[in-house]
């Protein structure tokens, strides 16, 4: 999730689900109730496959195998979108059995957490095995990451920031960490080629935001037990 709005979270998302989908059945979930779809980010909205309104009454028992089948693909990244025209939320019951139904098939699930949710309380951080904060270096940030603090880190769940820069204000990877209490996983440079290639239908699949994927996916690997 990102630190504040326009971090660059759910393209850095896409692009480590796309990287761990090489090794491993990945699904890249998106969680943000305001979204318009990451489908539209990743250039896949015109893409057949079910989004997260088809899935409304999917409660209970749910088959992950069928709902697996059912998504749209992303290369060999399985994507479970909002839908930009079918707004609104998904039922929390409802997400929790799709997720759970999807481990049982995935290897990887890559959530785009909404850091509304994960203010009041209300998301899904408690049940990730680590939570990553994209972090520009701005005092923006620091009010964003401590506004979501309560909720972030042990004893709830793993949390390392995944810092950005650069920093208009001076302030530095180690006084961000310092300022919100949380570790830093690794520190990024700013790709300014991804915003010109999202504008023209996508995350870049070479370069440096592929590179700052394998990065942090290889980070959390010697990180994680």
């Amino acid at each position: 999730m990102g630190g504040r709005g326009g971090a660059g979270a759910s393209t850095l998302a896409a692009a480590v689900a796309r990287h761990l989908a090489r090794r491993t059945a990945t699904v890249l979930v998106d969680l943000d109730r305001a979204s318009a779809g990451i489908d539209v980010l990743i250039g896949l909205e015109a893409a057949d496959g079910v989004r997260w309104p088809d899935l409304a009454d999917a409660r209970g028992e749910v088959s992950g195998a069928d709902v697996l089948a059912l998504l749209p693909r992303w290369g060999a990244c399985a994507v479970l979108s909002a839908d930009r025209s079918r707004p609104g939320a998904p039922e929390p019951a409802v997400v929790a059995d799709v997720l759970h139904a999807l481990t049982t098939e995935a290897g990887a699930l890559v959530l785009d957490l909404d850091r509304a949710a994960v203010v009041a309380g209300e998301s899904l951080v408690g049940a990730c095995d680590a939570v990553l904060v994209v972090a520009p270096r701005d005092l923006r940030t620091v009010a964003g990451v401590l506004a979501m603090r309560p909720h972030l880190g042990p004893p709830n769940v793993a949390t390392w920031l995944v810092v950005r820069g650069p920093a208009p204000g001076g302030l530095g990877a180690t006084e961000l960490s310092a300022a919100v209490d949380l570790p830093v996983l690794v520190t990024l440079t700013t790709d300014r080629g991804v915003v010109a290639a999202l504008e023209r239908g996508g995350v870049p699949d070479s370069g440096r935001m592929a590179r700052s994927a394998a990065r942090v996916v290889a980070a959390l690997q010697r990180t994680l037990p």
